[in-house]
């Protein structure tokens, strides 16, 4: 415990036993781990992750990745970067992959943001869900990483590079759900104890949406025609799949050439430790 870890030295060692199948899974979060899993593929190691720095981060090393899988022959397996355990990647891989093309992916990615607006109704404030979530483990420890909206965003930029667009994550316009005020708090439990401040403003675009006979909903999109993506809160009728979610589920909708005007739906469980895991393996 003395010496730092050596993530080289742990690819070294994997490739000296001389294992039939060379594995790293990196359960993580961190950039500077995503940096080794091209020193690692070229090494024959195979790499599964749910780190999702890779698939949104800079376009030229997520090519790189994806061309060192057809070049070495090893596997990068990512089903968990986009919807926990749904088999999301693996459907639209099979789609591309069999002559199918991507028009469209909408979809509720984030597990906390489901809760929190499938639960916004009925007079409740939206201080008092997001506390709620935090309470019940659904939020990061700091709300904000949530709420943010970058977390889908990363999620955008991974769907649509599978669907064959060239985004940076920085290319996806992203409308943030923490109020410009409170951006700057020093810690999550500042951010908590200053947020029914805001509650007024929430309430006020809920019950819009009720009058109109809608719900808010926190949404990713991409749109492969226009070559753009996007994160948002919108509003959808009650009857919409949207409106139907319980819980931290998520929800993809995909229009193909075969799958127009009636999409195919992912939909499911999009957080807790057991289907994530699955996802992962």
């Amino acid at each position: 415990a003395e010496n730092p870890s050596d993530l080289n030295k742990l690819k070294d060692h994997l490739v000296s036993c001389s294992s039939p199948v060379p594995v790293i899974i990196d359960c993580s979060a961190s950039d500077f781990v995503s940096d080794y899993y091209k020193s690692w593929m070229e090494s024959g190691v195979h790499v599964v992750t749910p780190n999702k720095k890779v698939n949104s981060g800079p376009l030229e090393r997520y090519k790189a990745v994806k061309n060192l899988q057809e070049k070495k022959h090893v596997h990068y397996f990512y089903e968990a970067t986009v919807g926990a355990g749904l088999p999301v990647i693996a459907t639209i891989k099979h789609l591309v992959d069999t002559g199918d093309k991507i028009k469209s992916i909408e979809g509720i990615f984030s597990g906390t943001l489901s809760y929190i607006f499938n639960n916004f109704k009925d007079g409740k404030k939206f201080s008092d869900i997001v506390i709620e979530a935090k309470a019940n483990g659904f939020t990061e420890p700091d709300p904000r990483d949530d709420l943010s909206g970058m977390d889908v965003a990363r999620k955008v930029t991974t769907l649509a590079r599978e669907s064959g667009l060239g985004l940076e994550l920085d290319d996806v316009p992203v409308e943030s759900l923490v109020p410009e005020e409170l951006q700057s708090c020093s810690s999550g439990e500042e951010y908590l104890e200053k947020l029914p401040d805001f509650d007024e403003q929430m309430a006020k675009l809920q019950s819009e949406a009720k009058e109109a006979g809608e719900v808010l909903r926190y949404v990713g999109s991409v749109d492969v025609a226009s070559g753009k993506g996007s994160v948002k809160l919108k509003r959808y009728p009650a009857s919409h799949p949207f409106a139907q979610l319980n819980g931290t589920d998520n929800i993809i909708l995909c229009v193909t050439d075969r799958y127009d005007p009636q999409p195919l739906v992912i939909t499911g469980p999009g957080a807790g430790a057991e289907v994530t895991a699955g996802g992962v393996f």
